[in-house]
């Protein structure tokens, strides 16, 4: 066993992967089947060399701002900017120097291809996104570390560099993806990884992240192994806590988009596999009472949002402006009927809304209590030929 006692785990695992940016680790992580046609601009070294358990690039769509996570030699940064074309943007960050020299000698060679450039690469820990390693590294040549009190004025220069100029700034991205890089961040850093991804997405954003997890608890033993840490292994979160990791960051709509049957690799008896999530920015906000309504479709009996709300198949429930908002979009769009009263409620007069609760809408809320209308039946048969309903 390689002791992570002697030395950290970010330290082992930029070892590993410098490496694998000159010469190829097949066991690095799982293989991953890409969409062929998006490979053919991208050049050889950077395939061969790029890392990855999942392939998020599948779940963007065109004209979005990205950000990849542990770009490594870019190669899911390549294929997103295809994805989001000439109007999309795409933002790679990593920490490795080796990693970073591949794929920003590549970028000109595929912009060339695609005939538009919208690829940038940034050097930063992922756990720390508002920090821009190289403009600390510039001031710290100029001013290096010899004594306590430097090295209290570097701590306040990181400070004012992630206040001031941050690497990737607040709600400034539509989507961040990762592929077999968040498991690589150690257990003491997980809860700022997730909120720094929360940070940088704007609202309505979402991100959408491959990633190795486990079916138990990864024991201590291994967790200090080197080896099994910078291999994708030993920092895997348990696949519950994974979700919940996102859910305690503030994320809503958490859903497993992928989870391959068969593990990955065994260890010890635990089985570790590739997953991909995706998760929602945007349930934040106030909540105003506009007399609207929803209807759980089913097919379950019942269900529990993230903000608590019991939602019972068929009945019509109370929902304030903003969850009757987000239920309209996905996930959720597709298992709900939505009810708009007939008399919108003015501006100015919406009064604010208890969402602490789950209540039933009566059908007068929303037609009005003095709704008294009559009207001939509808066409709303199916088209056959019989005439009635």
């Amino acid at each position: 066993m390689n002791n992570l006692n002697s030395h950290t785990a970010e330290a082992a695992t930029q070892r590993r992967y410098a490496a694998a940016a000159k010469a190829q680790e097949a066991a690095l992580c799982c293989p991953v089947e890409y969409i062929p046609d998006l490979l053919t601009v991208i050049p050889r070294e950077v395939i061969e060399k790029d890392y990855g358990c999942g392939d998020p690039s599948r779940y963007l769509k065109p004209g979005e701002t990205v950000l990849d996570l542990g770009s490594g030699t870019g190669k899911i940064c390549f294929i997103a900017a295809q994805v989001v074309g000439m109007k999309g943007r795409v933002i790679g960050v990593d920490m490795t120097d080796d990693m970073l020299e591949v794929a920003r000698r590549n970028a000109p060679i595929v912009a060339e291809r695609l005939g538009y450039a919208n690829v940038e690469f940034r050097k930063g820990r992922i756990q720390d996104l508002a920090l821009d390693l190289e403009q600390l590294d510039a001031e710290l040549l100029r001013r290096p570390i010899t004594s306590a009190a430097s090295f209290l004025a570097a701590n306040e220069l990181a400070r004012e560099l992630r206040l001031h100029h941050p690497l990737v700034e607040t709600e400034s991205v539509d989507v961040v993806v990762s592929s077999c890089v968040l498991n690589l961040v150690e257990p003491r850093d997980k809860s700022q990884l997730f909120q720094e991804i929360f940070r940088v997405l704007r609202k309505g954003g979402r991100a959408v992240i491959s990633d190795i997890v486990s079916d138990e608890s990864v024991p201590e033993a291994m967790q200090q192994d080197s080896t099994l840490w910078s291999g994708c292994v030993s920092g895997a979160l348990r696949e519950d806590l994974f979700l919940k990791a996102f859910e305690e960051a503030g994320f809503y709509g958490i859903r497993l988009l992928k989870r391959d049957e068969a593990p990955w690799q065994t260890v010890e008896g635990i089985e570790f596999r590739s997953v991909t999530v995706e998760a929602f920015k945007g349930k934040q906000g106030e909540c105003w009472e506009l007399n609207q309504a929803v209807i759980y479709r089913g097919p379950f009996r019942e269900v529990l949002d993230d903000d608590g709300h019991r939602l019972r198949r068929g009945e019509r429930a109370a929902v304030c402006d903003k969850t009757f908002q987000l239920y309209r979009q996905a996930p959720y769009a597709e298992s709900f009927a939505f009810i708009e009263p007939l008399a919108p409620v003015k501006p100015g007069e919406a009064r604010p809304y208890d969402c602490a609760r789950t209540a039933l809408r009566h059908p007068r809320e929303t037609k009005g209590l003095a709704y008294n209308a009559t009207t001939e039946a509808s066409k709303c048969c199916d088209g056959g030929n019989g005439g009635g309903c």
